[in-house]
């Protein structure tokens, strides 16, 4: 009987293992898929990036061009307009060509020729004709494309002079490596790989919860365990905790579900405009407070490295001596960290601290970008916040919660036969 129940335990380790295994590949290749998505959707390449603005803007322009049509009606309206405006400007000229003639005696003689020949009555008899001159311009194809090529031109001058350039070194990279077109191509392909990353890790993840579950009910009612029984027992904590401390706890991520707005007579929008995302591990958490050179920081990054890391792998490795080792029975770093700790470990309120964390930051984010959708004024815009809790929390969790089912009394002795 006993040496099924020890073949038992090594089957679930094994099985857990595995499952431990698959797992973290996906969520390895999933944590990347969504990072480098979500870099394509920030925002510095969408409503804030001057070259987005001026595709659109030029594309409005061209339709507006080629979307001009001349019928008799329109050219009437215009030929009142323009004859109405060449008039004016002609009436303008004379005014300060008279004006500044006036001013010195060889002016005067040129104003009195210029009058005597009637250049500018002679110009107002020819507005009929000019105005013509311009109807026809206008309704001609190869006139409204080079109308458009000038515009556009003006265009990039106009944003190359105004706005500094947008960096698409990462953008670029990110889109070269997956042998996509376009961002639109690559956003499509990213999300897909995504979606199904999720739809094949899902199984493995059901197995991993009901290996953790029935870990921890042989623990709470199995008495007596033996030394190798409980080896595998710590070896499954050590399985989970190991990805807890490797995988991402929280996701961050506020962001633009959709930001819509007419622009001259054009329906334009943005959608999925990433304004912040994070998702980091406990150990890429400690390196960027390393990296800091911060006193402070490096002091807190000591503290998350030593409770959430070195501590709980302590733990483990000393109850591994205890067990096995006769004379680590009597040494008082073993004891102190087998039996004086338990109580008084921190992966519990590291659990704890984490989950609190991200309710904080949900909240605050929520809170933000609801203020942003209540200052939108003429545009309509729609916020959303994916935050979430990622496989990073729950397998540290459930290592927390095997861990204290394990030594359930507080002295492995208790547990042992």
């Amino acid at each position: 009987m006993n040496n099924f129940r020890f073949y038992f335990f090594v089957l679930l380790f094994v099985l857990l293992l595995i499952v431990t295994f698959v797992i973290y590949r996906f969520e390895e290749k999933q944590v990347q898929l969504k990072r480098e998505m979500t870099e394509l959707n920030n925002i510095r390449y969408g409503l804030f990036s001057v070259d987005e603005w001026k595709n659109m803007t030029a594309s409005i322009i061209a339709r507006k061009i080629h979307e001009l049509e001349l019928s008799d009606e329109n050219k009437e309206v215009m030929r009142e307009k323009i004859s109405a405006f060449l008039y004016e400007l002609i009436d303008g000229f004379e005014d300060r060509f008279y004006e500044e003639k006036s001013k010195s005696l060889s002016g005067i003689i040129q104003s009195g020729i210029v009058s005597l020949s009637g250049t500018f009555s002679q110009l107002r008899q020819d507005v009929p004709v000019f105005t013509e001159q311009i109807i026809a311009f206008l309704d001609d194809p190869e006139s409204r494309d080079a109308l458009q090529a000038y515009l556009s031109g003006q265009l990039d001058e106009y944003s190359m002079q105004t706005f500094s350039a947008t960096d698409y070194s990462r953008h670029n990279s990110i889109i070269e490596k997956y042998g996509f077109e376009n961002r639109a191509d690559a956003l499509g392909g990213l999300a897909l790989g995504i979606s199904q990353n999720r739809s094949k890790s899902r199984l493995y993840k059901i197995s991993l919860v009901v290996l953790v579950i029935l870990a921890g009910l042989v623990l709470l009612l199995v008495r007596n365990l033996s030394r190798p029984e409980m080896l595998i027992f710590i070896a499954i904590c050590l399985t989970l905790l190991v990805p807890g401390v490797l995988l991402p706890m929280i996701e961050i991520d506020a962001r633009i579900a959709e930001l819509s707005f007419t622009l001259l007579g054009e329906q334009l929008g943005f959608q999925n405009q990433v304004l912040f995302y994070q998702s980091k591990s406990i150990l890429e958490i400690v390196a960027i407070m390393f990296a800091q050179k911060s006193i402070d920081l490096i002091f807190v990054g000591v503290l998350i490295l030593a409770f959430s890391v070195l501590f709980p792998l302590a733990k483990l490795l000393a109850s591994v001596l205890y067990i096995y080792s006769q004379p680590m029975k009597k040494h008082r770093l073993i004891q102190v960290l087998v039996f004086r700790t338990g109580k008084w470990s921190m992966a519990d309120v590291m659990v704890v601290a984490i989950f609190m964390a991200y309710i904080g930051f949900n909240g605050i984010i929520t809170d933000q970008l609801q203020q942003i959708e209540s200052l939108s004024g003429s545009m309509e815009v729609i916020t959303t916040n994916n935050s979430g809790i990622l496989s990073g929390f729950w397998f540290f969790t459930a290592f927390v919660l095997l861990g204290l089912a394990l030594f359930k009394s507080g002295n492995p002795d208790h547990t042992i036969r």
